[in-house]
């Protein structure tokens, strides 16, 4: 039993090791090659974050549900990069708009070189992912647009906030099955539809990835106030101090609302307050971390990984589909 990929799945299966090791490793010299420019300004911003590392969350996803046909089909390793590709753009983007420091345990790129530089970079690494995507066929680029456009949509919906007469918790799950969801979800009907598995095979694997990809989002709101170091690549309370909603905080406003305990309204106080103040936001984060809405996100993403792994039971049992499954449980632990 070896771990596969920097995400640290546990592969049960010689064979299995090796087609996905070989994959990502293909996958890591796309990302590298399709990050150059004939500027080499441009070729040290856009590998910036490729060099960083990362999980590789997404290609992982792509090379596993490309066992369910062939895995060894030309289009894998070209769809992984893409899928990848747009993840790493969004992150430029990401930043500039939340304004963030550190980005994968170095410097942000727009910490770095500027807002202008990193959402240009941003738009460089679309570009080449759409690049790559053409050679795919039409029903690729389809897949991806209809993606993106879920994606876009989820990152304005969270800019913009619920309607006065929506659940902002409804609300915040829909925006991360657009922002999160629906790009993993594509990585898991790209590594199926690429490898010609059945149809079946690619919806289940798309449903799949959607609900993974949400439990994944769950499991790194909790990580940004559960983590007291640096475990995922970003200071722990980013997303607090800049006010982003995230379903922990919006827990505990749902119970401040809806007659809360003292604490609970004083907790939403201090979190109303200015963060950007050290003081301030270590105590925040210090009460958020005991208190029973950070319980409450923790069993919200291990009820989307339980969906995730539910979804699979149609599928042959075999060593991809148990390392599927596993990644539910890698998912869940990142939550504690």
């Amino acid at each position: 039993m070896t771990a596969v990929g920097p995400f640290g799945l546990s592969v049960r299966d010689q064979a299995l090791e090796a087609d996905v090791q070989a994959g990502l490793a293909a996958v890591e010299a796309g990302l590298l090659d399709a990050t150059k420019s004939d500027v080499p300004f441009i070729t040290e911003a856009a590998q910036h974050l490729v060099r960083a590392g990362g999980k590789r969350f997404r290609p992982l996803l792509v090379m596993l549900a490309a066992q369910f046909g062939d895995p060894h089909a030309p289009g894998i390793v070209p769809s992984a990069v893409v899928v990848e590709l747009t993840h790493l753009a969004t992150l430029y983007h990401d930043d500039v708009m939340d304004e963030a420091d550190v980005r994968r345990g170095v410097d942000s790129a727009n910490a770095r070189w500027g807002n202008s530089v990193a959402v240009l970079t941003g738009d460089f690494l679309f570009a080449r992912a759409s690049h790559i995507l053409a050679d795919l066929g039409p029903e690729a680029v389809r897949i991806q647009a209809e993606a993106f456009e879920r994606l876009v949509t989820g990152q304005i919906l969270e800019t913009a906030g619920p309607r006065d007469d929506r659940d902002p918790v409804e609300h915040y799950l829909d925006v991360i099955a657009g922002k999160t969801g629906s790009l993993i979800a594509v990585s898991g009907r790209f590594g199926a539809m690429m490898s010609g598995a059945d149809e079946q095979v690619v919806d289940i694997l798309t449903q799949y990835g959607e609900r993974l990809g949400v439990a994944f989002q769950l499991a790194d709101d909790v990580l940004d106030i559960a983590s007291d170091s640096h475990e995922s690549g970003k200071t722990p309370g980013t997303d607090l101090r800049e006010g982003i909603p995230t379903l922990p905080v919006l827990h505990l406003r749902a119970r401040a609302a809806s007659g809360g305990a003292a604490e609970d309204l004083e907790l939403v106080a201090l979190l109303d307050s200015d963060l950007t103040d050290d003081a301030r936001h270590a105590e925040a984060l210090r009460r958020l971390r005991r208190h029973p809405a950070l319980e409450q996100a923790r069993r919200d993403t291990v009820r989307y990984a339980q969906e995730a792994r539910a979804t699979l039971a149609p599928l042959p049992d075999c060593y991809a589909k148990a390392a599927l499954e596993e990644l539910c449980d890698l998912v869940v632990h990142r939550a504690g």
